[in-house]
């Protein structure tokens, strides 16, 4: 029962009903709210967790893959340790290989290492054959040769601090023609044959224009005298027609000239010009092969050779020192080593005489009390007790 109301209680009742009945639906309406909001925040979890489902498999796929990485590397851990196992395996099978084949491996570098080493010993020999084909004293190094060449030529220069040409000249012609002559001949014989031939042909037109037969006769005393009758005279009618009658000062103009080589080129140069040059005559020639400068035969080689071990400016001296030994002490046949001031020097010391007494018997020229090759030397010959050569009867 519910409250009384003043029209006998029948609208209490329905309000209380009412009431009641409204509980009802105000609780229904709540409910459905709390429903609706219950379906709400369903909508928004799908949404809000749709934004999360898709960051968590972004944010899932990457620990995936790790943990597929992470999976995987242990599953290829043992494939690389079998791996790791079948190396061994091949070390073991290489190590394994016959000690044979190692050394053969080790050998063939070993070979060419040879090879590479002997091939530049060769080329170096025959690069130094022009300089010094025999082998130096004592495995003489290059260094060592120049010093020994070179303390040579001062104890040569200090023995004869008078050398000089030893033909008698007074001009350039006269020079050229003198050495000319000087081929296959002394110079003594030389100096005794051209007074009489520059006193009859004084100029290079005069011998140009000449008597081939009156030529001949004048110089038959040195030898060979048709042949150099024919030079003396076409080297004459060269400078007369070429050169004007002068003697040129080049190297390569005065091997134009016929019967002129280098050697006497050389000769003309270093002595009528003082442009320096190596006469390899008979005597230099020997004397450089005795000391194992160089063991070339042939001049051109020879010059080229000794000229690598002396400064330039020292070539004509080096020459007149090298002549006057070969000349006075160092001969052909019987060299006067037991009166050699260089004796400590040479590498063919006791090829001759080594006795000093009979040794000195050997000198020739000054050093033996001899008339010098010159008639006409210079004065400091005569000041050093050379003596000029007597002139000789024609013929």
């Amino acid at each position: 029962m519910g409250e009384q109301a003043p029209d006998g209680g029948r609208k209490p009742a329905k309000a209380a009903r009412t009431a009641a009945a409204g509980k009802g639906p105000a609780e229904e309406t709540a409910a459905p709210g709390k429903t609706a909001a219950a379906k709400a925040p369903a909508k928004k979890k799908p949404t809000a967790g749709k934004a999360p489902a898709k960051k968590k498999p972004t944010a899932g796929k990457a620990p995936v893959k790790k943990t597929a990485s992470a999976e995987k590397t242990p599953a290829e851990k043992p494939a690389a340790k079998t791996a790791a196992a079948k190396k061994p395996a091949a070390n073991a099978a290489s190590a394994e290989k016959p000690a044979a084949e190692k050394t053969a491996v080790k050998k063939a570098p070993a070979k060419k290492t040879a090879v590479k080493k002997a091939a530049p010993a060769r080329k170096a020999v025959a690069e130094a054959a022009p300089a010094a084909a025999v082998a130096p004293p004592g495995g003489e190094s290059h260094a060592a040769l120049v010093r020994r060449a070179r303390r040579i030529d001062r104890e040569l220069a200090e023995v004869y601090p008078y050398a000089h040409p030893e033909l008698d000249f007074e001009n350039p012609f006269q020079l050229v023609v003198a050495t000319v002559l000087s081929a296959q001949t002394t110079d003594l014989r030389v100096n005794q044959t051209t007074p009489a031939l520059f006193a009859k042909y004084p100029t290079p037109e005069d011998l140009a224009a000449a008597v081939p037969e009156e030529v001949e006769e004048i110089l038959r005393p040195t030898g060979f005298f048709r042949a150099k009758t024919k030079s003396v005279i076409g080297l004459s009618k060269a400078l007369a027609e070429e050169f004007g009658g002068e003697v040129p000062g080049r190297l390569e103009d005065l091997v134009k000239l016929p019967g002129v080589g280098r050697k006497t080129a050389f000769v003309v140069l270093g002595n009528a010009f003082g442009r320096p040059g190596i006469t390899v005559d008979t005597h230099f020639q020997r004397l450089v092969r005795r000391w194992q400068w160089t063991a070339e035969t042939e001049p051109d080689k020879i010059e080229a050779a000794v000229g690598a071990l002396f400064p330039k400016s020292d070539w004509t001296m080096l020459s007149h020192h090298v002549i006057f030994h070969g000349r006075r002490i160092c001969h052909a046949r019987k060299p006067a080593c037991g009166a050699c001031p260089i004796a400590p020097l040479c590498p063919a010391y006791g090829e001759g005489e080594t006795d000093p007494e009979k040794a000195k018997k050997l000198l020739k020229y000054e050093k033996g009390g001899f008339p010098g090759q010159r008639l006409n030397p210079p004065q400091s010959y005569l000041d050093a007790g050379g003596r000029p050569a007597p002139p000789a009867a024609a013929g």
